[in-house]
């Protein structure tokens, strides 16, 4: 599927009413949970450097430009140790005050975050960090996008129609109850309600167009003012 044209007049009605091109998402999440690969998915190239193992690929801040209605920018992971933590999460967090300035107002760069679980995994504490110390404090929660990697893997790689490429029915069971889990859990850790999160694999590509209407079905229309 070309996501590039993907949905492209609904892209253009809410960024006109927001006045804004392009619009700009900033993905986060642990290391591993599969921002590069996402990204690899949506523009169908290897644009971003996957890691292997526990090795994070991603140390700055990079700019992968879709078109020119949608941009990403694909940050480092954290869970790699507490000094290396420190330097990302404060690599995000001024990456969330950069800003720049219209008819005297000062507005945020980016317009939305998209927070990516691995959903091989149980453990949500360093996510739940990420959320609650680095994401919540320093933007709007109407903003704050979820959504679940690596779903093929979810029941270590059980229930998995590999001829048809999706989950099969208990799997697919299996992942709507997660999904419903984490939105639950991420209230009861943080106190926000998240939109219920979308779950895919961006190793096998599925669920892709559903990450992105997610997002597309999310641009805000309005900008993100900064008070300084």
């Amino acid at each position: 599927m070309n996501y590039i044209e993907y949905r492209k007049k609904d892209i253009e009605k809410k960024t006109a009413e927001m006045h804004i091109y392009p619009v700009d998402i900033l993905i986060t999440g642990i290391t591993g949970a599969g921002k590069s690969s996402t990204l690899n998915s949506i523009f169908e190239q290897n644009i971003a450097k996957v890691g292997t193992g526990v090795n994070p690929e991603t140390m700055d801040i990079n700019e992968h430009k879709l078109s020119k209605l949608t941009r990403f920018w694909d940050t480092p992971g954290l869970g790699d140790g507490i000094e290396k933590d420190k330097i990302h999460s404060k690599k995000i967090i001024d990456f969330l005050y950069k800003t720049y300035e219209k008819n005297n107002i000062r507005y945020g760069f980016i317009d939305l975050i998209l927070v990516i679980i691995d959903g091989s995994s149980r453990d949500m504490g360093t996510t739940y960090n990420l959320l609650n110390k680095i994401i919540i404090p320093n933007i709007s929660k109407d903003r704050i996008l979820i959504a679940i990697n690596q779903c093929d893997m979810a029941m270590k790689g059980r229930h998995w129609d590999s001829i048809n490429n999706k989950p099969d029915e208990t799997l697919t069971k299996f992942l709507d109850e997660k999904a419903y889990s984490i939105q639950k859990r991420i209230k009861e850790s943080t106190n926000i309600n998240v939109k219920l999160p979308i779950y895919y694999s961006a190793y096998y590509k599925y669920n892709i167009h559903k990450l992105m209407d997610l997002i597309i079905d999310n641009i805000p229309t309005q900008r993100r003012t900064i008070k300084i």
